[in-house]
Parts: C-alpha cells; structure tokens; sequence
C-alpha cells in the first residue's frame, strides 16, 4: 500500500472514487427533489423535463468550450492544479441542497449546478486521464483506462448504497460533506506528473504493474512541465477533428453515442415516476444493478476482452449492447423490465473506455487532454 500512496495512480483513484462519490449521491433523489419543488404532490411534471433538458444543453456547449481551455492550461500549470478547479466548484451547488430544497433553495441549486457543471463534468475526467496517460505507457492505457472508469463507477455503486439508506435531508448533507473531503484529499496527496510515462514504450515500464511509482521518484518532486499553447480556435478543432478518419470517426460516434444516451438519462427516472410511480427507493435498486454491472464490466470484463478482441470490435460489441438497452427502456410494460435493461450495462458501459483508449493511442503525450 506504501508503494500506492506514492507517487503512482493510487491517489488519483481514491479521489475520482471520493468525487463520484459525492457527485452521484444526490441522483436517486434528485428526481423527488425536484418535483417536490416544481410540481409538488404530483408524478408527472413537464417543467421538470424542460429545466433539465436545458441544462444538459448549456453543460454540453459550456464543456465543449472551457474542456480545452483547462486542458490547455494544465499544460502549465499541472493536472494537479487543474484538477483543483472541478473538486472544489462541485462544492457549491451541493451545498445548497443540503441547506434546503424549497422552491427557491432548488431554483439557486438548479443555476450554479449548471454553471460549475461546464467545468465539474467534462474536465474532472478529462483532466484525470490525461493524467492516467502521463503515467501509463500506450500498451496498458486500455486496460488502465478501465481500471479507471471502473473505480469512478465503484464510488458511484458506494454512493447510491448510501441514497437508497439515507433520508432525503442526509443524503444531500453527507453529499456535500464528501465533496468538500474530495477537494482536500486531492490537495494534500494527489501528486503532479511530468508527462513522462505517455512517450515511454519500453518493456521494462510495460511490465510493472500499474500504482507503483518510478525507482526515480525521488527525482521528480519539481516536475518540469511544457509551456502554455494558446487555446484552439474553432478552425484549428475543426481540423484536428479532420486530421485522421479514425478520430473524425470516433468524433462522430462519441456524438451519437453521447446525444442518446444524455436524453434517455434525463428523462428516464420521470418516465418511470410518470409510468410506474417510482420513488427514491426504486431509483436506488435500479442506479445501484447499472452501477455493480458496470464496475464489474469496467474491472473485469474490457481488461479480459481487448487483448482478445482489440477495442474497435470490443467498440462495436459495447454500441450493439447501448441499442438493445435504450430499446428495452422504451418498450418497458411492468416495473421490473427497466431492472432487466440495467444488466445490459455490462457491455454497453464499455463504449467510452474504448473510444477514450482508441484516440488517446493516436495522439501525442501533449495532447492527451
């Protein structure tokens, strides 16, 4: 454990496990919290769908904008620095539903949940694997990858555990209480890399095993960083996005893929209040199999088939499975169906780790971000 403590991975996955953690505990009771604030007393509540379409649309454009301004910043400043800005922006807004959750608590909770949601979402992950990339040769990103995916989808099994205990009031305090224990663990452990394990190949780095730290790390306690590229235009990401059909293609995937599946996740627990009169409880069972299949697809599963399968088949496996599930939801006539469409998280959650393993193999140590 001493060894993992270093200056290795082990830091990195306990705080995206602490981040998930308190990130993901307000979600099977949001959908109450937020009906009883807009519509209460009823299942059904337009206003609700709207408000939240709304700010998917404005986190979406915001991270598309602000993800490779941070990135580009932590270029100079470090990942570590960076990675201060969406641990602690995460506080606020949580902070407000454990202090209340009327109308005007939630309208208040509703606003800075959008606007620290442009930075929290996109560059927490965004920032973390690159930072999983300076520390892993390009052989084991895949499986690194996973490893990391699957501990944030741990934190998030841990933290529905938790919802479907709690009362709505301490879950929404013990919520925020965590994201302000994540910024400080992230402050006072989390080590700065110095991009050195993205360009390294040989077999001998290859070989150990993912957390431990360099014999040198002695050697790196000033990390020597690049220094800061402006932030691209809109022209230069178009035609990054042009450079390699495989990245324009992945691009295109990754757009399809993510505009389904942010429109069946904002609708779907009120299609099931509205439908089957579910409730925190419901919300809980049912987030808590999506997340035990998926940490268990992430941990174990994409470890064993991508050296098999390689991740543009294992890729077309996973996008197969995200239809099936998302058509099962549709179709769902009796309570338990939806419990049945969760098991098919076990290969659709593999979409992203693939895709993120794919173009983080073609571009170079200073672009993993």
């Amino acid at each position: 454990m001493e060894g993992v403590a270093g200056l290795g991975l082990g830091h990195l996955l306990v705080f995206a496990f602490l981040f998930c953690f308190a990130a993901y505990m307000v979600g099977p009771v949001i959908t109450d919290v937020t009906m009883g604030a807009l519509c209460p007393g009823r299942d059904e509540c337009s206003l609700a769908i709207y408000l939240t379409g709304l700010q998917q649309a404005v986190t979406g454009l915001g991270a598309l904008v602000l993800t490779p301004v941070v990135g580009n910043l932590s270029d100079r400043y470090g990942r570590k620095a960076l990675l201060a800005l969406p641990a602690t922006a995460s506080i606020v807004p949580l902070g407000i539903l454990a202090y209340g959750r009327t109308r005007g608590y939630f309208y208040a909770y509703y606003i800075t949940k959008t606007l620290t949601a442009t930075v929290c979402e996109g560059s927490m992950m965004c920032l973390s694997l690159a930072y999983v990339a300076d520390r892993v040769p390009e052989a084991r990103r895949a499986a690194a990858f996973g490893v990391f995916s699957g501990v944030c989808t741990a934190g998030f099994v841990a933290s529905t555990v938790a919802a479907r205990f709690l009362p709505v009031s301490s879950t929404c305090q013990v919520a925020a209480v965590a994201a302000v224990v994540t910024a400080v663990y992230m402050k006072a452990f989390l080590q700065e890399t110095d991009g050195g394990a993205s360009s390294c190949s040989c077999d001998e780095e290859a070989s150990q095993p993912l957390c431990i730290p360099s014999s040198s790390s002695s050697e790196e306690l000033s990390p020597k960083l690049p220094p800061l590229r402006k932030a691209p235009s809109l022209s230069e990401m178009a035609a990054l996005l042009t450079s390699s059909s495989t990245f324009s293609r992945a691009a295109v995937i990754t757009f399809l893929h993510g505009l389904g599946d942010a429109g069946l996740q904002n609708t779907l627990l009120y299609f099931l209040k509205a439908k089957f009169h579910y409730s925190k409880n419901q919300y809980a069972n049912l987030l808590l199999i999506i997340g035990i299949t998926g940490s268990f697809s992430q941990l174990t599963v994409m470890p064993l088939l991508v050296p098999k399968l390689g991740e543009q088949k294992l890729l077309i496996i996973a996008l197969t499975a995200s239809c099936g599930h998302a058509f099962l939801y549709s179709i769902a006539w009796s309570f338990w169906v939806p419990y049945l469409a969760a098991s098919c998280v076990i290969l659709s959650m593999l979409v992203t780790p693939c895709i993120r393993s794919i173009i983080s193999n073609k571009v170079g140590p200073l672009e993993q971000v």
